[in-house]
């Protein structure tokens, strides 16, 4: 394995198996997963529902290639533009947020006839070789060579940076007037827009309600188009909403988004969703040879019509709400933490040092108290200071208390290391 494969834990953890929210190590111990395969497992652990479609469609073929006709691929299409809120869409299906978010780059240099890309700073998109070139997270763009020329704008991190301590609105007027200003210095011809909803790798940040609909205000009557990447926060993960983008809404759905993880459940799905005049840019052939197989589709719509059947959206707004204001009591007693932040069950937890400043160190010591306590959780952020819970999307109340208890004892241990004071 190569040197650069980052692993969790000092002693990294194999998991062998799960079911429900709990999955179990190679030692034979159970753990509550606050994190699910980083947001991947959205519903449940060996859901029924899902691992019977998987096996009933490998019983019959497992492979074909877009080649050919897929009953499931075409239904989950279907059902994906439906829900999508893009007027007239097209869904092309690939294996992974990344190569979803490549190809939604693609369409819309193509579509513009330009390479220039607006995204927003602290953000991440992906692996490959043009995801990297918009990402505005140092510790997640290992090369400053580019096929792109991207210029990154103010607004997704709310609590930090130089707009800050403004209100909402005139945080809002501020990032539009930096758009606005970074636009003056462009040849006229910028591409797109791609931004997360919610920022994920970069610790679950967000911007004030209305932003992008903000930026779109500017950005539409110039022909630039708006890629929303929904990878983490879309199938109702944020509780509020069915996107992330709807938080936005008011100057209308995006031209472009792309989608992943959660999905699948586990399988590797992903894929855009674009109007048909962006989606149909494309002069030359292409296929995909593993994007929407018919065991991956036949699974994220079994997946998708639990989702929908169970109301899990209602769900991780419910029990999401309960969660992080639980999580909140608990960091009021804490100085390590310095924010809780999120929506439904995607949640951040910012953790500081005696002297306010980030500390990574108190993440990773928080990281290895939960997993000896039996907790699984992620972290990230611009200074890899951020703990991120994202539990699947079927969590109860007990099980959300049984985390927040959990979590309050692996802080306090972080706390007591990082200061040498006695523990409460």
């Amino acid at each position: 394995m190569p040197e650069w494969l980052a692993l969790y834990y000092r002693d990294p953890l194999e998991i062998t198996h799960g079911e429900g929210r709990h999955v179990w190590d190679a030692e034979g111990r159970r753990y509550l997963d606050f994190f699910g395969g980083i947001l991947t497992t959205m519903t449940a652990h060996a859901l029924p529902e899902v691992t019977k479609a998987v096996g009933d469609q490998a019983g019959r073929i497992l492979h074909t290639s877009t080649l050919y006709l897929d009953r499931h691929m075409v239904e989950l299409a279907e059902r994906i533009a439906a829900l999508s809120g893009i007027p007239d869409a097209r869904v092309f299906f690939t294996t992974s947020g990344t190569e979803a978010n490549d190809a939604a780059l693609l369409l819309a240099t193509t579509h513009r006839r330009s390479n220039q890309i607006l995204a927003m700073r602290n953000s991440y998109h992906g692996r490959s070789f043009a995801s990297i070139a918009v990402t505005g997270n140092a510790d997640w763009s290992p090369t400053s060579l580019s096929p792109l020329q991207t210029l990154y704008v103010h607004g997704g991190i709310r609590t930090r940076g130089p707009f800050a301590q403004l209100s909402d609105a005139r945080f809002i007027d501020a990032c539009v007037a930096d758009l606005e200003d970074v636009l003056a210095q462009t040849h006229g011809n910028v591409a797109a827009l791609i931004a997360e909803p919610v920022q994920g790798v970069g610790g679950f940040t967000a911007p004030p309600d209305g932003l992008y609909a903000a930026f779109r205000e500017v950005l539409a009557p110039r022909g630039i188009l708006w890629i929303t990447d929904e990878v983490q926060t879309g199938w109702g993960r944020t509780g509020d909403h069915f996107w992330g983008w709807q938080a936005h809404a008011r100057s209308g759905p995006p031209d472009v988004l792309t989608f992943a993880k959660g999905i699948g459940n586990g399988m590797s799905v992903g894929g855009v969703v674009a109007r048909a005049e962006v989606m149909n840019c494309l002069g030359a052939n292409s296929i995909s040879t593993f994007g929407g197989s018919p065991v991956t589709m036949a699974a994220g719509l079994a997946n998708l019509t639990y989702l929908l059947e169970h109301d899990l959206q209602g769900n991780a707004r419910r029990v999401g709400g309960l969660l992080i204001e639980r999580l909140r009591a608990v960091a009021a007693g804490l100085p390590v933490v310095r924010e809780v932040r999120g929506r439904g069950l995607m949640i951040g937890m910012e953790l500081v040092g005696d002297d306010g400043s980030p500390s990574p160190e108190a993440a990773a010591l928080t990281l290895e108290a939960a997993r000896e306590l039996g907790l699984l959780v992620g972290k990230g952020g611009r200074d890899g200071n951020t703990l991120r819970i994202a539990p699947p999307m079927t969590l109860t109340i007990t099980e959300a208390e049984e985390g927040a208890a959990l979590l309050e004892e692996a802080l306090r241990r972080a706390q007591h290391a990082i200061s040498g004071k006695e523990r409460p």
